[in-house]
């Protein structure tokens, strides 16, 4: 940090288990992807190439190869996994995945219909190839899946071998976790939170308001993913509670969050 606070809650450490913040790069340019590492890389922990961008992103190499070389993990939508599994291309998948040297993965059935078994198939075998990230939650609106049954399927991804689980909400964050208007459906996510520790769980929250919310529920240290490259920088204030939404949230707290 530029200088010294008083009253400024801890942060975590890379490598992190909890605080993580996933950065989704919906098609930066080199150059682009270069000048937000310099701002914004010490904040970010993984970045998401957004849905199937990576399949029409040029000089993708190239773009992989400049967040590793930050020491930021880069790994491809679950929609692109999505599109492999619905084409019977699991394996070119796999190949895929080494051919440009990722170390994550998303596991996801969010646009198709995928029997739960198969999906906990494809996630043990894959975490025997790389870290997974198993997404839960449907990205049709209409589709309004009960408390009991995002339990149950993130507790079956876990013990299958995910390493986190991310909860739906698109890059617009108004499906899954939030209704339609972005607000998010805060009995579902309390009731999740009764099962599922805190830190196994990245909850997808684009919006501020969202981000606002659940780091006033859980802390500075929450997990929160699909966050615009220009919001890590606020994001990191509303964690520390430097954003008139946080301001005073922290403040005369006697022990720091983590």
């Amino acid at each position: 940090m530029n200088y010294t606070l008083k009253n400024i809650p801890e942060r975590t450490d890379k490598p992190r288990v909890s605080g993580y913040t996933m950065a989704m790069d919906k098609g930066l340019s080199l150059r682009e992807v270069e000048d937000f590492i310099s701002v914004a890389g010490e904040y970010v922990d993984v970045v998401k190439l957004g849905w199937a961008t990576s399949f029409v992103t040029p000089q993708l190499e190239e773009k992989i190869a400049i967040y590793h070389q930050a020491n930021i993990p880069v790994y491809f939508g679950g929609t692109l996994f999505e599109a492999f599994v619905v084409r019977h291309q699991f394996d070119d998948y796999r190949r895929i995945l080494d051919k440009y040297g990722l170390s994550f993965a998303e596991v996801s059935d969010g646009s198709i219909e995928l029997d739960h078994e198969k999906k906990l198939d494809y996630i043990r075998r894959l975490s025997e190839q790389v870290t997974v990230l198993s997404e839960v939650g449907s990205k049709d609106a209409a589709k309004i899946m009960p408390p009991y049954k995002w339990i149950e399927l993130m507790r079956a991804e876990l013990e299958a071998g995910a390493w986190k689980v991310i909860g739906e909400a698109r890059e617009g964050g108004n499906v899954g976790l939030f209704r339609s208007s972005g607000e998010v459906r805060s009995g579902l996510v309390e009731e999740i939170l009764t099962q599922i520790p805190f830190e196994r769980i990245i909850w997808e929250a684009p919006q501020k308001e969202q981000q606002v919310w659940f780091i006033k529920l859980l802390g500075a240290n929450v997990n929160l993913g699909n966050i615009a490259p220009n919001e890590i920088i606020p994001l990191e204030t509303i964690r520390l509670g430097l954003r008139g939404d946080t301001f005073t949230h922290f403040l005369g707290q006697n022990e720091h969050t983590s």
